[in-house]
């Protein structure tokens, strides 16, 4: 039997929870497998989001995206996929997921997702993903 490996996300707390902002993550180098013939697609991931209490950090959204390399996944299914594991760690106010896919057999695809809490229903947690808050101390700029 194989052994599956969660992946991690690492969340920390909203520096400005009593504001709405828009928080716009963009991976240009997003890689997945055809299910259909096993060749690599390519596209470009955006996540936009209004946070809540939450914020997803950096390093650990790189190699969130870095799982979907090897996987053979449609299109539509990885782009709600990384709607619903944000949800789950994240619970946004508000949140879009956007896959701008490389044309491939001369169609290029746009899909795109959205979320508002208090309208759609919250997603049940990923058992693919294990949710980490970031409990270190922050470094104090120098002045």
């Amino acid at each position: 039997m194989a052994k599956t490996t969660k992946t991690e996300l690492v969340i920390f707390k909203n520096p400005h929870p009593e504001r709405d902002y828009t928080i716009t993550h963009v991976n240009p180098e997003f890689t997945s497998v055809c299910p259909v013939t096993g060749l690599p697609d390519f596209g470009e991931i955006t996540i936009e989001y209004v946070p809540d209490g939450l914020c997803v950090e950096l390093k650990a959204l790189k190699y969130y995206f870095l799982s979907f390399r090897n996987r053979g996944i449609f299109y539509e299914a990885v782009i709600n996929e990384i709607l619903e594991d944000m949800i789950g760690a994240l619970k946004p106010r508000s949140m879009t997921v956007t896959g701008n896919f490389s044309t491939r057999g001369g169609l290029h695809s746009i899909v795109e997702v959205g979320y508002l809490k208090g309208l759609d229903s919250e997603p049940k947690p990923s058992p693919r993903v294990k949710i980490t808050m970031h409990t270190k101390p922050v470094a104090k700029p120098v002045a």
